[in-house]
């Protein structure tokens, strides 16, 4: 009998794992990230970061392109790209010429990177639950449901970066609880590194920061944990510092935007924003796509999680006549909303009986942690910067909540295969429909090479 639930649960993290190699060969084949989210100003930022390269590295300014106050790792890649193109094709004009050479090149590098991130989590996964192998069916089917992964590492992002090497920082949180925080020039000098890394990534990454020093007055052991963070968070600034510093000495903040800030008051947003009106639940079940949830945060957030509220992947208002069903495809957004409540209610019911079950692991106060500051940051900034329309309110911007929410639900979730194996078969089976519905939100519906 054991034997045979091995088996069922091996075929299906098989499945899921060739399902989402599909996807991601799929979308490379059928989108193009000049799509993207503001994808113009990034491919700026990468022509003005590439232009001085390989002989000296200099970041674009305000006047080169509306993205400049973004950290430069997410373009490091294209920016080489960009350099090697330029230097093997002909052309009267390599900017324009090179761009959907090194957008491929993005594309295909972060998927390779979100392959790894789930792979490091599964590790991590396994030491946690002290498992024989690495196979967890139950953290990636619940990752794999989430459709703003495929979107966010299809464009031109430094969120995809955060993810990996969030991955990482997970990794090494364990570890060095495990090891009792005692220092070791090794493993110090990675999470540095990862620190350094995630710093320059975007600045959401810093939200993931703030618990370690929340955690710092409740561990037991505060000196060891205090020498450890502190000499691997400095190695992560004399990364990452250069960075802010120029920011600081060019716009006079470590953390310039390219809008206007009013300043944190919960009275910058209508009533509508925190709490959503009737013809706003109407839209939320029936037609979650902009604009008819007009800037209603919870609800946009939830609908760009699992489907494509803003229109940048799956559809756009652009190309109408050209993209496959792009007329329905607010119809079938609405079913998947609808068929996400039971997968939202199983992420959040399994990461509270995670934070209950595991609340002496530091590991996992960190997880708990982690996702709270993300979700209250993200709601003052989205509070703070204010648009009509709510288009700051994307899912790819905070997706290490989702992720981290994942990781978390998982870990109880593989418990559950142990202690009542029917239950587990019942919430997995209805999982694995749910992402056979969703499957159509995870792939680009534009053709083959489309180029805008």
């Amino acid at each position: 009998m054991t034997k045979k639930v091995f088996d069922h649960t091996n075929f299906l993290f098989v499945f899921i794992s060739l399902s989402v190699f599909f996807i991601l060969i799929y979308n490379i084949l059928h989108y193009n990230p000049i799509l993207g989210y503001d994808a113009y100003a990034h491919y700026e930022y990468i022509d003005y970061f590439a232009r001085y390269l390989p002989r000296s590295i200099k970041l674009p300014s305000m006047s080169d392109t509306y993205e400049f106050f973004n950290p430069p790792l997410g373009y490091v890649v294209p920016s080489i790209a960009q350099v090697v193109c330029r230097n093997i094709i002909e052309s009267n004009d390599f900017l324009n010429d090179c761009r959907p050479i090194y957008g491929k090149v993005v594309q295909i590098f972060q998927s390779i990177m979100y392959l790894a991130t789930i792979s490091i989590n599964l590790y991590t996964l396994k030491l946690f639950n002290n498992s024989k192998s690495i196979l967890n069916t139950s953290y990636l089917i619940l990752v794999s449901l989430l459709a703003v992964n495929y979107r966010t590492i299809s464009m031109v992002r430094g969120e995809p970066y955060i993810l990996f090497f969030l991955s990482l920082f997970l990794l090494y949180i364990y570890k060095a609880e495990a090891s009792n925080f005692k220092v070791s020039i090794k493993m110090n000098f990675i999470i540095g590194l990862t620190i350094g890394s995630i710093a320059l990534s975007r600045q959401w990454g810093f939200l993931l920061f703030l618990p370690l020093i929340y955690l710092l007055f409740r561990t037991n052991n505060k000196k060891n944990y205090l020498i450890f963070w502190t000499f691997s968070s400095l190695i992560g600034a004399l990364l990452s510092s250069w960075f802010y510093f120029g920011l600081y000495l060019k716009y006079g903040t470590f953390t310039p935007f390219n809008m206007s800030s009013k300043g944190f008051s919960l009275l910058n947003q209508n009533l509508s924003f925190y709490f959503p009106n009737y013809e706003q639940l109407y839209y939320f079940f029936t037609k979650p796509i902009r604009p008819y949830l007009d800037n209603q945060f919870f609800s946009i957030l939830y609908s760009d999680l699992w489907g494509d509220y803003w229109g940048y992947f799956t559809f756009t208002s652009q190309w109408l006549d050209v993209g496959r069903n792009q007329l329905l495809i607010g119809d079938y957004f609405a079913r998947v909303n609808i068929f996400s409540l039971f997968t939202s209610a199983v992420i959040v019911i399994f990461c509270i009986l995670t934070f209950k079950t595991y609340n002496t692991s530091l590991f996992i106060r960190y997880l708990k942690l982690a996702i709270l500051f993300s979700i209250i940051g993200y709601f003052a900034f989205s509070i703070t910067y204010v648009t009509s329309s709510g288009d700051q309110i994307k899912a790819t911007y905070i997706i290490q909540v989702f992720h981290l929410a994942v990781f978390s639900a998982s870990i109880y979730f593989h418990k559950l295969k142990r202690i009542n194996k029917k239950i587990y078969d019942v919430i997995l089976s209805v999982l694995v429909l749910i992402y056979i519905h969703n499957f159509q939100s995870y792939l680009s519906h534009f053709p083959f090479n489309f180029l805008p």
